[in-house]
């Protein structure tokens, strides 16, 4: 007999995540109720995965489960906000036990990993779509947004750009790479791990923050036009993996770095001024980030090699060009 709703929802995502003490009503009524701390301003984020739009169609589960709360811890990340609770909209086009097990478990997995309790949400029939928001809390005062940036601050990203774009070309069958390298980069796309910790760090010393998720050449340009500033990035110093390097060679795979998706890095940046008082205090070594251009005063992204600008015409992923 099929699942309906109300058992389909009780088996697979009730009491699934953290269990917090801030919930005094989740999962079960009309809507969840939930305990603000006290100065604390809210945080809300929601992001949408679409089969065939932001992962391939064979797609595991547990993958598609962990991205579905990944995405959202990354923008979290990005506004150095604490992530709390999260609401779940499921479009399927059957119920299919195995399949649910499957994602429950990817997405219960982050989000014990975080702290992140599933509190509501809902279930249809349709084709694979699925919705999840995410709650969260800063200091009052205390949010990092991409509008903070000057002309002179320096620009940062963490870790690898490029990586998960790579993967996404393996799965899809658009690139080959050597067995160790391509396992790496396939991981990089289906279990991105959004740098929660770092953007909350990073208050008190970032200008700016935004999330890589649409390419970092259009990201960091979006920060650099929220501040009012433009932006140089320096093409030598994009970090690259060294699997990316073995897929793509050295010159392709800043290339990717710099246009293309689905990383969920940070990229903010810091006055410079306190650019040592960052290093010293948040190691690069240990937080895995690196200094990758500044902010000057005017409009626009130039990338430059050796102090020539190179011409690069790709901005960003958008679903409606």
């Amino acid at each position: 007999m099929p699942l309906s709703e109300s058992a389909l929802i009780e088996r697979y995502f009730r009491g699934l995540g953290a269990q917090r003490t801030d919930v005094p009503l989740g999962i079960g009524d009309d809507a969840a109720l939930l305990e603000c701390p006290p100065d604390a301003q809210l945080v809300a984020t929601t992001d949408t995965l679409v089969a065939g739009v932001h992962f391939p169609p064979a797609t595991a589960p547990a993958a598609i489960g962990h991205r579905a709360l990944a995405v959202n811890l990354s923008d979290l990340a990005a506004m150095g906000a604490r992530p709390a609770w999260a609401l779940l909209a499921l479009t399927l086009p059957q119920a299919d036990e195995d399949w649910l097990a499957e994602f429950a478990a990817g997405l219960a997995r982050l989000a014990r990993a975080h702290n992140v309790a599933l509190v509501g949400g809902d279930t249809t029939r349709g084709p694979l779509t699925v919705t999840l928001q995410l709650l969260g809390c800063v200091p009052q005062g205390a949010a990092l947004t991409r509008a903070g940036g000057r002309a002179g601050d320096e620009l940062y990203v963490s870790g690898t750009p490029g990586d998960a774009g790579a993967g996404l070309a393996l799965l899809e069958g658009r690139l080959t790479a050597p067995a160790a390298a391509a396992a790496y980069l396939r991981e990089r796309f289906l279990a991105p791990s959004p740098r929660v910790a770092l953007g909350e760090r990073l208050r008190g010393y970032a200008s700016a923050c935004i999330d890589v998720s649409d390419g970092l050449l259009g990201d960091a340009g979006k920060l650099a036009q929220a501040s009012g500033s433009a932006l140089t990035l320096e093409f030598e110093s994009l970090p690259v993996s060294e699997p990316l390097e073995q897929a793509l060679g050295a010159e392709a795979a800043r290339e990717l770095a710099l246009t293309a998706g689905d990383d969920y890095e940070l990229c903010f940046s810091v006055p410079a001024l306190e650019s040592a008082r960052l290093m010293r205090e948040l190691p690069p070594q240990h937080w895995n980030y690196r200094r990758i251009g500044a902010l000057r005063a005017g409009a626009g992204v130039a990338v430059t090699r050796g102090g020539t600008v190179m011409e690069f015409s790709h901005s960003g992923y958008q679903h409606f060009s």
